[in-house]
């Protein structure tokens, strides 16, 4: 799994990093998870920045945040929010973190793209739209 653009640096809010580190270092949990998903989290964090609550800025994918996203060449949108894996619900449009989708775009900031694995290959997509509730 890859982003679209290899320069671009993700930003984590310290918060969201620490639960997202510890939900890595849980054996029971992390098995349930596909290793590229994984790395690629991991390699994201590398190079990632790390910042504050009151540094984080507003357009940038974190846990609970509402995304819309369109596919690239397609007028066709989705609107989505990034959770926790317990509280993954895809009726709800309730995204887990550590899907190949929930990867692609935490850390990222509307109007990147990126890609993800989708069947019959990779799709890319533009955050056209985060929403971030005041927590």
């Amino acid at each position: 799994m890859q982003k679209t653009k290899t320069n671009m640096q993700p930003v984590f809010r310290k918060d969201d990093f620490e639960i997202l580190q510890a939900c890595l270092q849980e054996d029971e949990r992390v098995s349930t998870f596909t290793p590229d998903v994984v790395e690629s989290l991991l390699a994201d964090f590398r190079k990632g920045k790390l910042v504050s609550k009151e540094e984080f800025p507003s357009d940038v994918v974190r846990l609970n945040s509402r995304v819309v996203v369109q596919e690239a060449n397609r007028d066709k949108e989705m609107e989505i929010t990034i959770v926790m894996p317990e509280e993954a619900d895809i009726k709800q449009r309730k995204i887990s973190v550590m899907a190949p989708v929930g990867v692609a775009l935490i850390g990222f900031r509307q109007g990147q793209e990126v890609m993800w694995p989708v069947h019959g290959g990779n799709k890319k997509f533009r955050i056209k739209e985060v929403i971030n509730d005041n927590e």
